[in-house]
């Protein structure tokens, strides 16, 4: 790879002040916290979904304190229809491993960050960068792009020895030593918004790009044949069967899901492999209730969820005696603060 001389990082950094994100409700700031929030919730999902539950969770946990002494029911009732819900987990173990390991202090720099549960060090890089302005480089998707295209990078990210190449190239574009206390917050956020803004996936924007005098991919002109990667994952399917149990004045049958397994540790309705299997656990006398209600499909990032569904509304004094699984009644008032899988909350 051809060095660099620290003007490819001047550049990203006076395109970032000028044509960059920078109204982002967890921009401008030096805390930790927020910052380390975003960049859990941001992990594969995009900005303008973020931006709701961002400000919900931190209305209601302002500070790394308030997360950890809340319930995991309480983060991932804010959670729910986020998805990827082991983030969520995580989080709550972080807070807390936060307020007893450090004091309440985050670690300022990426490798202590890197020690706590859900961090992986790109997050850790970018928390310790953007807040304490270390000189360390990230590797998000975004950026992965960029880097692959500047350096013209065609190794095979499918191959762990490339990718620490690619960390290795990642590392050499960073501002110079003596710059870097100044310009590593804006660097790191300017690195994010080219991948987002400029640097996409199809249709790269090369023309309004401020560093295509220094990217290999742009004037070689094929930027979309990076980043390389062969192995794809492959999806798969899953049919599931779900007893939809209410009573006549609005309540719900929940019970939270074992760990692991789909929609691990959220509430669900009773939930089977086939319609036999749940058909055996209505009870002869109870089955003029049901009701079926058209199959539907929730598509995950790697696997389609095929949802069939059966509603089973009894008369409350019927339901008192019922039950199924480790569950409970839950009140209409009540579930909405429960973390629920999304298509479960939209059918609710």
């Amino acid at each position: 790879m051809r060095p660099f001389d620290g003007a490819f990082a001047a550049r990203v950094v006076a395109w970032q002040q000028q044509h960059g994100r920078n109204h982002l409700p967890w921009q401008n700031t030096r805390d930790p916290y927020r910052v380390w929030l975003s960049e859990v919730m941001l992990q594969q999902t995009q900005v303008v979904t973020v931006l709701a539950y961002f400000e919900r969770f931190v209305a209601r946990f302002p500070d790394v304190n308030s997360l950890a002494q809340a319930t995991l029911d309480e983060v991932l009732g804010l959670w729910s229809g986020l998805g990827y819900y082991s983030r969520a987990r995580n989080l709550h173990r972080c807070a807390q491993s936060v307020m007893e390991l450090h004091d309440g202090v985050f670690p300022n720099t990426a490798a202590a960050l890197e020690s706590l549960p859900g961090i992986g060090r790109s997050t850790a890089a970018a928390i310790a960068s953007l807040c304490f302005h270390e000189r360390v480089a990230i590797l998000d998707a975004n950026v992965k792009r960029v880097v692959t295209r500047v350096v013209g990078f065609d190794a095979d990210l499918a191959q762990a020895a490339n990718v620490r190449a690619l960390w290795d190239a990642a590392t050499a574009l960073l501002p110079m030593t003596r710059t870097a206390a100044n310009d590593m917050a804006r660097y790191t956020q300017g690195m994010m918004d080219l991948g987002a803004i400029v640097c996409l996936p199809k249709k790269p924007g090369c023309g309004n790009c401020p560093v295509r005098i220094d990217c290999v991919a742009a004037n070689a002109g094929d930027p979309q044949r990076y980043p390389v990667r062969t192995r794809k994952l492959k999806r798969s399917s899953q049919a599931i069967w779900l007893l939809c149990a209410q009573t006549d004045e609005g309540a719900v049958w929940l019970s939270k899901r074992p760990t692991p397994g789909v929609w691990a540790g959220l509430h669900c309705f009773p939930l089977y492999d086939s319609e036999v299997e749940l058909l055996m656990e209505v009870p002869l006398g109870l089955r003029k209730y049901l009701q079926p209600v058209p199959a539907f499909t929730h598509v995950l990032t790697h696997k389609d969820l095929h949802l069939h569904l059966w509603r089973l509304v009894l008369p409350a004094e019927v339901a008192r005696n019922v039950q199924w699984h480790a569950g409970r009644w839950v009140t209409e008032d009540a579930w909405p603060a429960l973390g629920l899988p999304a298509p479960i909350r939209k059918l609710l």
